[in-house]
């Protein structure tokens, strides 16, 4: 399925400027030695070799600042014989000052790489966890092409508290996308128990309002095992949507979401729900039916579905993201360039990343090629 990342727009930059800096300690080393032997004596440029260790702990590993530091007091040596013939009081000064700092750029640089291994493996395993509970999407499931953009919040992280999937029924492809209330471990744990209840449920629940009672039932179980103290207090909000194979049309029971919307050639407009429900894990405290929403969905139709990490975005006046009116500008696009602008122009209306997970899931009625 066609996944929209927030990687950067121009991938060459950063390799560039990390060469720059890997190589810049022998810059620095050359460039005072060339300065120092062109000057008169009064000048001294060869205490700038000192800096050479300190900036290779940045990029090199404890032996590269070790060798580094020790090409910086080969150079200084090198410079006193030169300039005096003998290396002096104030050449022996330098030389004790970069051994020095190569020795405390060198544990510097050491503990660096054990943490970067660390991070690396952190990474690992968080996209270990995002491959089992957000397993990634096929691009189509019974005539329904999808299109995802997804972002977690959290720095270094791969997955958050927001959800999605999509699965092949006897009763059409059934698709869920929410939000678990809170942030951190906790979220992702209900996001993870949410999920396994949806596709379990979702193959044998005959229809939406069952399958919301399923997951009720498994919200609340999760609570009662949970080590978390709020557990039981956590709730999702979430739409679901059944794409039945046999008819042009779509079913969708939204549990307290921001209302998908219906992307036509000719418009946008959101599926606002007839009767306003609770988000899940909630029904309990307010006495409530789940109603399901029927809508036309022939070929070339699509659902988005998005978290409110997009609707709620806001600009430096505090105006939240006009979704809808944005999304009209887009609908002749390509549902995975659609979400690349959209994922564009939410990054330019915040004026950088935003600070919630952010989830938007492009549902399409496949359009048979002619003939």
């Amino acid at each position: 399925m066609p996944t929209i990342t927030d990687e950067p727009d121009r991938p060459g930059a950063r390799p560039f400027l990390t060469s720059l800096v890997r190589f810049s300690p022998f810059l620095l080393i050359a460039l005072s030695a060339a300065a120092d032997a062109e000057t008169p004596a009064g000048q001294r440029y060869d205490r700038f070799v000192v800096a050479a260790p300190a900036l290779a702990a940045a990029t090199w590993g404890a032996l590269g600042t070790l060798v580094i530091g020790a090409l910086a007091v080969v150079a200084e040596i090198l410079l006193a014989l030169l300039r005096d013939g003998r290396i002096g009081a104030s050449g022996t000064s330098v030389i004790a000052a970069t051994v020095t700092v190569s020795l405390a750029a060198a544990y510097t640089a050491g503990m660096r790489v054990r943490r970067e291994r660390d991070l690396a493996l952190v990474r690992s395993v968080a996209r270990t966890a995002q491959q089992v509970v957000l397993r990634p999407l096929p691009d189509r499931i019974d005539g329904v092409d999808l299109a995802l953009y997804y972002r977690a919040a959290a720095a270094q992280a791969q997955i958050g508290g927001d959800l999605y999937e999509a699965v092949r029924t006897p009763y059409g492809v059934r698709i869920i996308l929410g939000d678990v209330q809170g942030k951190g471990l906790p979220a992702v744990e209900t996001a993870a128990a949410l999920l396994g209840s949806f596709r379990e449920a979702a193959y044998d629940a005959p229809d939406l309002p069952k399958l919301a009672g399923r997951l009720e039932t498994g919200l609340r179980r999760y609570a009662e095992r949970a080590s978390s103290p709020d557990a039981a207090e956590r709730f999702a909000t979430a739409v679901l949507l059944e794409i039945p194979v046999d008819r042009p049309e779509a079913r969708v029971l939204n549990c307290g979401h921001p209302p998908p919307l219906l992307v036509r050639a000719d418009g946008v407009r959101p599926i606002e729900p007839a009767v306003p429900l609770p988000p899940l894990n909630l029904s309990a405290l307010v006495s409530s039916d789940y109603h399901p929403q029927t809508v036309p969905f022939g070929p070339g139709d699509r659902v988005l579905l998005y978290t409110d990490g997009v609707s709620e975005t806001r600009d430096g006046r505090g105006e939240f993201y006009p979704l809808a009116e944005r999304l009209a500008r887009w609908t002749a696009e390509p549902s995975p360039v659609l979400l690349d602008r959209l994922r564009r122009d939410l990054h330019r209306y915040a004026g950088g990343p935003a600070d919630d997970d952010v989830a938007a899931l492009v549902a399409e009625r496949h359009v048979p090629a002619a003939g």
